[in-house]
């Protein structure tokens, strides 16, 4: 079943690294794919990161969680465009 086929907009919530600490975010998927080139923002426990035209664009960083961290958790280049935000947390989570 192709869920994103149709859609305006994807974004992909899920954990940044693999329990056994391996990139889940790589440079080219090794599964088949249901969708290709459709996913516009991935939104993990790190950082939130944008797809653009020049790589992914970090836009917010989890609370104590650093650039270096994302990058060393990201298999591709993660680009900077200002200093990253941090992600709002709700209070009592």
């Amino acid at each position: 079943m192709d869920l994103v086929h149709g859609a305006k907009r994807v974004i992909v919530m899920m954990e940044h690294v693999a329990r056994d600490g391996s990139h889940k975010i790589v440079n080219e998927c090794s599964l088949p794919l249901t969708g290709k080139t459709c996913v516009q923002r991935i939104v993990t426990d790190l950082a939130t990161l944008d797809i653009t035209a020049d790589g992914l664009l970090l836009r917010e960083l989890a609370p104590g969680v650093t650039v270096q961290d994302v990058r060393r958790a990201t298999e591709p280049p993660v680009v900077l465009d200002g200093e990253p935000i941090e992600m709002p947390v709700p209070a009592g989570v």
